[in-house]
Formats: structure tokens, sequence, C-alpha cells
């Protein structure tokens, strides 16, 4: 007779990541969740024989763990990036990766766009401008500059970059962009060279993938080519910038500003952007929202019945590296 038991979910996880929706996972699967407390005395014997791991937020997962798990066919990933996964690893074996596909989409490309406003009209400059008392004192306060009609060029067109995109049409911009491939269907401008894309626009919005191929692309010459009227939004991951030069241009003032949600050695955040008012800081919170959340464990859900039920995955990756 066929096993009626319920199907095994292997949770990967660092320890301070949760997903709020397990308990909706425990009505459809047996969920094994190596940091359970008190721990589960099956897990050991269980682990060995789950089909899928669920790979919470941005835990590495390596070639270690998988040879941890050699039962593994299918990795779900609940975040929109998936360089923290080992997909050399995951090829050799075989092991199909799925993503959050968009169910951040909208939420970054908000975040992205409030950035580039907070960093070009001063926002949360004027509100610690306010909050210190200065007002009374110094009378004036320093202008900022306007988002209507401003050129925007965003790296990697991809579902974030495309929702930016649109975003920013709405403020009368004028948009270009660099992606690993040419957009046939978009009415944007494409510069195959990064360097170009900078020097032909005011706003610069990383919306691309971490890869070996993006590790620090925006780099010195990149960000010389914005300006000094020119800001950046970085709500990608904090290895596409070069960081160390972004804080030298910035702190010379070779650059005109910065929105960062992302770092490249987080939680640390270099010292010197906190002195500095034209950067905005943010604690990688562009896709925390409620909507987001729903909208991810649709996608998660999905995906493991997807492939319990041998149908297509929603939000496979071609593991083409």
């Amino acid at each position: 007779m066929a096993s009626t038991a319920p199907p095994l979910l292997l949770l990967h996880r660092l320890p301070e990541f949760s997903l709020p929706f397990v308990s909706v996972l425990q009505t459809e699967f047996t969920v094994l969740d190596p940091l359970a407390d008190p721990p589960d005395p099956s897990f050991p014997a269980l682990s060995s024989s789950a089909r899928v791991v669920l790979c919470v937020g941005p835990s590495p997962l390596t070639s270690d763990d998988l040879d941890r798990y050699n039962a593994v066919e299918c990795v779900v990933g609940s975040s929109a990036g998936i360089n923290h996964i080992d997909l050399a690893a995951c090829r050799r074996r075989g092991v199909r990766v799925t993503s959050g596909g968009d169910a951040f989409s909208d939420d970054v490309a908000d975040y992205a766009v409030g950035l580039a406003i907070d960093v070009l009209r001063r926002v949360s400059a004027a509100d610690r401008f306010v909050r210190a008392g200065s007002w009374p004192v110094q009378k004036e306060y320093a202008l900022g500059s306007k988002v209507g009609g401003k050129r925007v060029g965003i790296v990697g067109l991809g579902g974030i970059g495309l929702r930016v995109a649109k975003r920013f049409e709405g403020f009368g911009c004028i948009i270009s962009y660099n992606s690993r491939h040419v957009k046939s269907q978009v009415p944007y401008t494409y510069c195959a060279n990064l360097v170009d894309l900078a020097s032909n626009n005011e706003i610069l919005v990383v919306c691309c993938a971490l890869t070996n191929d993006t590790y620090h692309v925006i780099n010195k010459d990149v960000m010389t080519a914005l300006g000094k009227n020119g800001i950046i939004v970085n709500i990608a991951r904090g290895a596409v910038i070069d960081e160390k030069e972004l804080v030298e241009l910035l702190v010379r003032g070779e650059i005109g500003g910065a929105g960062l949600d992302v770092y490249e050695h987080e939680p640390h955040v270099p010292d010197e952007m906190l002195k500095l008012d034209n950067v905005v800081l943010s604690p990688h919170r562009a896709f925390l929202t409620p909507d987001s959340f729903a909208a991810l464990e649709k996608v998660v859900v999905g995906n493991i019945r997807a492939f319990f039920s041998e149908k297509p995955l929603l939000t496979e990756i071609e593991l083409d590296i």
C-alpha cells in the first residue's frame, strides 16, 4: 500500500532566520527543523530521506550541506536572490532550485524609488535637521534636487528592475538599462557598457543579481562616470558595488549621493557613511512587508506542492552557470 504519511520537508536556516508561515507548512508536510527547541529526536533519521529542502532567507546552502542531505532533489528558495545557494553543486547533483520569484518585486521597486526621492529631496536629512532643533537657529536649509525628468539608468532589468523603470516613468524620467540580454519588448534604451550607462544618467539603480560576473561590477570607473551630481541606489546585493571605492568617492564629493538598503559586509555599515547627509541608509528591509510575505507564502507552498505532485515548479532557476 502507498504511504499516506505527509511528505518530508527539511528546513535549512541560520538561527536568526525564520518563516512566518511554518505553521501553514506543517498542515501538509512533516517539517524537519534542525534548530527546533527542543530538538526533534527523529531529525537525524528522517532528514536523510528528505527530498526537498526549504532554504530560509539568505541562509548559505553549501556543497557540504548537500552532502549531509544526500536525498535532496529540490531546493526551494524563499528569497529573490540565490547567490547564497551553491548552484554549481546543485547542478552537479541534478538538484532543482527555485527562488522567491516576484513575491518581493513590487515592494522592492517601491523602496528603490523611495530611496532615490529621499536622497534627491533630502527628506531624511531634513527630518534630522528639524529634530535637532536647527530650524529656528539656522533658518536656511540646503536645497534638494527634483526627481521629475531625471535620466535613470537601471542595472539589471529583471522583475524588480522593470518595475523600477515603470515607476520612474510616472515621474517623466528617461530610462535606459544594462542587462545580460537586450529586452526587445521594452521601450527603454539598452546600454551594453556600464560606464556609458552611468555617464549618460543622473540616477543609477542597481537591481541585478549577485553572481561571479557581477561582483564589484559597479566599480570606481562606473561611479566616477556617474559624476558629482549623480546618485546611486542599491537594492540588489551589497557586493555588486565596490563599497570601499563608493565610500571614498562619497567622502571626496565625487558622487552626488547614495541610497543603500544592502551592504557588502552586512550588518556592518562603513562608519564614514554614517556621517554623510547625502547618504540614506536602510537595514536590508526593502522586501519586508506583510504583503510580500503573503505573496511569498503562495510561491513557496506552490513550489513544494508542485514538486511532490510532479508538476512544473513555479519559479525554477535555470542552472546555466
